[in-house]
């Protein structure tokens, strides 16, 4: 016969595993790709308008959402910097960001295709379409183009 003792231990450590369990697979719910959808968007060190502005991006600009709080969210982006968002700015939109230097942008899905023009790191682009590993891609300004995907994020 089990004591008191041990059946308490057990329902305690099954509550203890569910919780854990829970917190973690609704951060991995709430975390979510959006897209920067105005040319500026300011990024803030709160969850309001009253808190500093850190830094400001543009359209097709992707972030991956870790908290909700009201209508804002709170933020990674491609190099790892958090802010906050107000949610009227972002809309979910396929998009990339580019993560290395000099990448070339070309007519078409591989290497023997002519090069269109070349960016720097941190270009936000949205998405068309997918073949194999290239991504069809349009800049803010209209400049189309396919990438590679290991140049972005």
């Amino acid at each position: 016969m089990r004591s008191k003792t041990y059946v308490l231990i057990k329902a305690c450590s099954i509550a203890s595993v569910s919780i854990v369990l829970l917190i973690i697979f609704s951060s991995i719910a709430i975390a979510e790709r959006l897209t920067a959808t105005s040319s500026i968007v300011n990024i803030r060190s709160g969850p309001g308008t009253k808190y500093d502005i850190l830094w400001q991006i543009g359209k097709y600009h992707p972030i991956l959402v870790l908290k909700k709080s009201g209508s804002w969210y709170r933020f990674r982006d491609f190099e790892g910097d958090k802010g906050w968002i107000h949610k009227s700015l972002v809309r979910k939109i396929p998009s990339v960001i580019t993560n290395k230097e000099n990448c070339n942008v070309r007519s078409g899905p591989g290497t023997k295709y002519k090069i269109l023009f070349a960016t720097e790191k941190g270009v936000p682009f949205k998405t068309l379409k997918r073949k194999g590993n290239w991504i069809h891609v349009q800049h803010a300004d209209g400049d189309k183009g396919w990438i590679h995907k290991s140049l972005v994020w």
